[in-house]
Formats: C-alpha cells, structure tokens, sequence
C-alpha cells in the first residue's frame, strides 16, 4: 500500500520538522551539558580538558547500553503507536524503567570493581588517568537517572509527541551550567572540585531532567489513553518480546561508542596536545551531529509508524525526504563553522595555540559530513523496519573497516591529528552503501515486531 498526501501515513516535509526540531531542540540543550564540561574543563588544563574527553566517551560507552535499550523500545512504542494500540505503549514504557533501573544497578557496581584498573590500562598518562577515573566515580551514579530518563524520551519521540523534550533539555542544560558553576570553581562555601565537580554538576542535572519528565508525564499528558495510569505487572515474557529488538540496537549502541573510545586511545599515545584537540572537535562535532540526530531519530520513529499503519510502500520515499532537508540543514550549519572556525574552537579553550593547532581538524570532519548525513539516515532506516539484527551487523561490518583504518594511521603511521579525523569518512561511506544498499533491495519488508 503507498501512501499519500491524503492519508494519515504520509509524512510531508512540514510534518517532519514538526517532529524533528523539538528533538532538534532538545539535542542542542543536551549538547551543551557536554559542551559546559569542556569549556569549564578547558579553563582549568589540559590534562583536565584531555581526561574528561576520555572519562566522557567511558561514561557514555555504559551509558549507550541503556540507551541502546530505549531506541529498540521507541521502535516498538511507534509501531504501536501506528496501529493504534496505544496501551500498549505505556507497557513497553513501564517494563523499559525496571530493566534499566536493574541494569544501572549492575553498571554502577561493575565500573567501581574494574575503571581503576581499566583507566590504569588504557591510558598511559598517570595525571590524565587518575582525573578521568574521578570523573567517572561521580558520573556513574546519574545512571539511575539518566536510564529512566531515556525511556520518559523513547515514549514521547515513539509517539511523536516531541514538544516535551525541548522543555526538559532546556531545564536540564541550565540546571548543569548552575551546578559546574557551582562545583567546578567552588562557591556558596562549596570547595573547587575541578572535574569532580563537573560530573557531580551533570548528575545532578540528570535528576532535575528525571524530575521535570515525571511532572509534565503526570499534568499534561493523557495517561489514561497510553497506559500510564497503571502498571499491570511485570513479564518476563513481555521483556523478551523488547529485548528481542533492543538486544541488538544496545551491542550496537556499546560497540559504535567502544570503536569511538578506542579512537581516543590511539590519539592519547600522539600526546596531550593531540587529545585536547580530538576532544575540542568531538565537542565541535556534537553541534552537527545533534542535528543529524534529530532527524535520524525522527526517520527510525516514522519509518516504524508508517509501516505501523500498513504502508511499507511508502518507506523509501520517506526515507528520501529525510535525507533532502537533512542534508539542507546540516550543510548550513556546516558552512557556518567551517567559515569561522576560530571563533567556534573558542567556545572550548582560550589557549592560542591549542585554538591553531585544532582548525585543520575541524575543516575535516565538517568535510566527512557529505558521508555522515546519508550514513546515519539509512541506517536508522534500516532500523525502524525492525530488522535491528540486520542493522547490528551492518554497523559491525562499517565499524570493522573504521577500525583497521584508525590502526593503520594512528598506531602505525602516527598521522597529524587532523589526519587521524579522516577516519570520520571512511566510517561514514561504509555505512552509507551497506545500509543504502540494504534499504533498496527492499528485504526488511514483511518484518514484524
């Protein structure tokens, strides 16, 4: 069955910022939290800027495994939410928090008993080790909130009632510049706690995130009608039906961010210079791949939605209209930091010469994004038909190739940085033809979740 503008699957591209730009919205506030460690940590050193880099990356490898739950739930929920069965949804939500609250647990026990010796490994700066190890002790207990958090967000894009999230991001992200203000420089009788005090301040802002989702959840949407008034009980059985779609969006989510962990690892061995460049671009990048992930998140919610509501037919050229003002929108803000790269770097550090050295990088990972936008929306495409397996192994196959080519020219070759940064293209043309190739022989239609 095709859809048409007529019929309540089609999606126009009015329709689709709709959707998009509140999560749009919500990802720039969120961006920020990373963003204010940085440029708080960027005003402190350099071992400081370099070890939050790593800490940052280890805390959302954990992080991703719970997120990477949340999206496989978010594609169900906007199946549901297709075929009208929105009970159903409320759920799928409910069973997600117990899970993920169970899984933080587990987490926060396992990072305690192994980052100490994991750190002491990995890095070989002692300093930059033992500051990322602080870091991480008290970031890792914002997991109970931040996993909650992700299903609150996993419901709201899955029903794409994506308002909401811009209300909570900007909550969140005011909340974490107060909180390192506070934390990081020492006031209000508070010590300065350098980046101790910046992982306190964004825990912190995760239960203030958490808090807002519950009050809003309970005054201003209709509860009742998504089986949110009331939890049935939980199933093992109903677990199993999730996980058999968010086991492989949470191997995928863990092993994209290890294979990014790892490229901060090669780049630490090149120096303490060289890291606190890749971090500076890594926060650089966030702005435009927030963007991109406002609309791949979008083009996974409406994919699953449509073929929800019996128009499978219609998925790819959905797809395309993502992809056309993905591109639009992407490319301007691309332009933009390419234009005046100084002027953004200095967002992150007031060093001189750190400023110099970090522009060659930037100009090429604002190239890669030519490959990066087609990448990302077809293999959240793919993932939206259901077919996560697939998706899993399509990634596993692109991340593969990313990482020989990190090897070789990092490790072997010990490239300038800003060459190390091709990487970025590499990655993202294996994901564009695996996963475009994939979505035009039409083998993920007939999935059902």
């Amino acid at each position: 069955m095709t859809a048409t503008q007529n019929t309540p699957a089609y999606y126009s591209y009015r329709q689709i910022w709709n959707i998009a730009y509140p999560i749009l919205i919500s990802l720039v506030m969120e961006q920020m939290i990373g963003m204010t460690d940085a440029a708080f940590m960027g005003r402190v050193g350099e071992v400081e800027l370099g070890a939050s880099a790593i800490a940052g990356v280890y805390y959302m490898v954990i992080f991703m495994i719970g997120f990477g739950f949340s999206i496989g739930s978010q594609i169900i929920i906007a199946r549901r939410n297709g075929e009208g069965n929105y009970r159903e949804t409320g759920n799928i939500f409910y069973h997600g928090v117990f899970f993920l609250l169970g899984l933080a647990v587990l987490m926060v026990i396992l990072s305690e008993m192994v980052s100490p010796w994991l750190m002491s490994k990995m890095v070989s700066s002692e300093v930059v080790a033992e500051a990322a190890l602080s870091y991480v002790r008290w970031r890792l207990p914002g997991l109970f909130f931040a996993y909650v958090t992700v299903m609150f967000r996993a419901f709201y894009v899955g029903t794409t009632q994506t308002k909401t999230l811009t209300l909570n991001s900007i909550t969140m992200v005011l909340s974490n510049i107060l909180f390192n203000w506070i934390f990081v420089f020492g006031k209000f009788g508070i010590p300065a706690l350098g980046i101790a005090g910046a992982a306190i301040g964004s825990t912190l802002a995760e239960l203030v995130s958490l808090i807002f989702f519950i009050i809003y959840t309970i005054s201003r949407t209709d509860c009742a009608k998504y089986g949110l008034n009331g939890f049935s009980g939980f199933r093992f059985g109903k677990l199993k039906d999730i996980l058999s779609v968010s086991i492989w969006t949470m191997i995928q989510n863990t092993v994209s961010l290890s294979t990014w962990l790892i490229f901060f690892l090669f780049i630490e061995h090149l120096g303490e210079r060289s890291l606190a460049v890749s971090n500076i671009i890594r926060n650089v990048s966030g702005l435009l791949w927030m963007v991109l992930c406002a609309f791949s998140s979008t083009c996974s919610s409406l994919v699953s939605n449509i073929i929800g509501h019996g128009y499978q037919d219609s998925v790819r050229s959905l797809v395309l209209r993502i992809l056309k003002i993905t591109y639009a929108s992407v490319a301007v803000l691309a332009i933009l930091i390419a234009a005046f790269p100084q002027l953004v770097i200095r967002i992150y550090t007031n060093i001189p010469d750190l400023i110099e050295a970090s522009v060659p990088s930037l100009w090429v990972l604002c190239s890669a994004y030519l490959l990066t936008v087609p990448a990302n929306i077809f293999f959240q495409a793919v993932s939206g038909t259901g077919n996560t397996r697939k998706a899993f192994f399509l990634e596993l196959t692109a991340l593969f190739i990313y990482s020989v080519y990190c090897f070789t020219v990092i490790h072997v070759f010990k490239a300038d940085v800003a060459v190390c940064w091709t990487a970025e293209h590499v990655y993202g043309l294996a994901m564009a033809i695996l996963c475009g190739g994939y979505m035009l022989s039409g083998k993920w239609k007939n999935r059902v979740i």
